[in-house]
């Protein structure tokens, strides 16, 4: 039986998701370590800078003595530091590899040797590839299309290896996150969207009959933080796909219309990329009872307010708004 988990490493803690999270972390009592390269800005945390509680690590993740220093003491890791996506990925291969995959294990070997109780690892939706059923429940082969899902998939396969008596694992298959964060990303299907309706009143869309799997990232984040209170039957060894509504591309943009305003039109041109991805959160809710509360108009409400109060500057200009063009920039190796 293991002990409260009171103190919580959070790689990736200054990204997307992570700077959403660590205030929420924080909130609910938990000390928090945060280990980010901070490539899209160092304020992204300043909402809770100086909580005594929280320690922030400019650091690299495949830095295996600052891991070893920073997982003294920790109860719990949450894993979200990667290269995100698969144009980031393509940017270097090796690269992305080397962060996404071989820092993984060593990672999970040295949580072991500190005493982390709890090891949460944010997978993706994508490992499934592209499937004809209507519902992608989590036994269902995995068929990754490209390297990033791959290699997503494989470490899935690494931390089931490691399980072991007073190590509970817990893989989550997010689906794309949307909704504001203040490290913003706006390469992401809604958010993307919803920017080019309030940045120049026009909706490009790409095929349309594509889907996509959405989840709030209000949503994303209260499961991360479920995610440390569970018992340790509930999850250990167990794979639950995240996710809330799956929708086409088309009805996507159609969404978006309707929150920022009619006068904004969406432009259709054909593509050859018809992937379509669909996910089912059923299983999350029956074993965990966890329902998502937020939508994707409450997403695209929130990146409007933010927009208008002037926390979006040069929404489509900035590269710190886009994965590919920060690591584009900064060189990143």
């Amino acid at each position: 039986m293991s002990g409260p988990i009171k103190r919580v490493l959070v790689t990736g803690g200054a990204g997307y998701v992570g700077s959403v999270l660590v205030p929420k972390l924080l909130a609910a009592g938990y000390r928090v370590t945060v280990l980010d390269l901070y490539i899209y800005g160092g304020d992204v945390l300043a909402a809770v800078k100086g909580d005594p509680n929280l320690e922030e690590v400019k650091g690299d993740l495949r830095d295996q003595a600052l891991l070893r220093r920073i997982l003294a003491g920790c109860d719990a890791v949450i894993h979200l530091a990667c290269i995100s996506n698969d144009p980031s990925f393509e940017l270097d291969p090796q690269l992305g590899r080397s962060i996404n995959f071989d820092a993984f294990g060593p990672l999970v070997e040295l949580s072991k040797a500190a005493g982390v109780q709890r090891f949460i690892y944010a997978s993706s939706s994508s490992v499934y590839g592209v499937k004809s059923e209507s519902q992608v429940t989590e036994d269902l082969s995995l068929e990754p299309l490209t390297d990033y899902s791959k290699y997503k998939a494989l470490c899935e396969e690494v931390l089931r290896e490691k399980r072991a008596p007073g190590f509970t694992t817990l893989i989550l298959r997010p689906a794309t996150v949307c909704g504001w964060s203040p490290r913003l990303r706006l390469d992401l299907t809604v958010n993307i969207m919803t920017a080019h309706a309030l940045c120049h009143g026009k909706i490009k869309v790409f095929g349309g009959a594509q889907a996509r799997p959405n989840f709030h990232i209000q949503d994303m984040t209260d499961l991360y933080v479920k995610t440390l209170a569970y018992p340790d039957a509930a999850i250990d060894g167990k794979t639950f796909n995240a996710g809330y509504q799956n929708h086409s591309v088309a009805e996507i943009a159609e969404i978006v219309r309707s929150v920022v305003g009619p006068r904004i039109t969406v432009e259709t041109t054909p593509t050859e990329d018809n992937r379509s991805y669909r996910i089912s959160s059923d299983r999350i809710h029956r074993d965990l009872g966890f329902l998502p509360r937020h939508t994707i108009e409450e997403a695209v409400a929130d990146l409007v307010r933010a927009f208008h109060a002037g926390l979006m500057p040069e929404a489509l200009s900035q590269a710190r708004y886009s994965n590919i063009r920060t690591m584009q920039a900064i060189h990143l190796a």
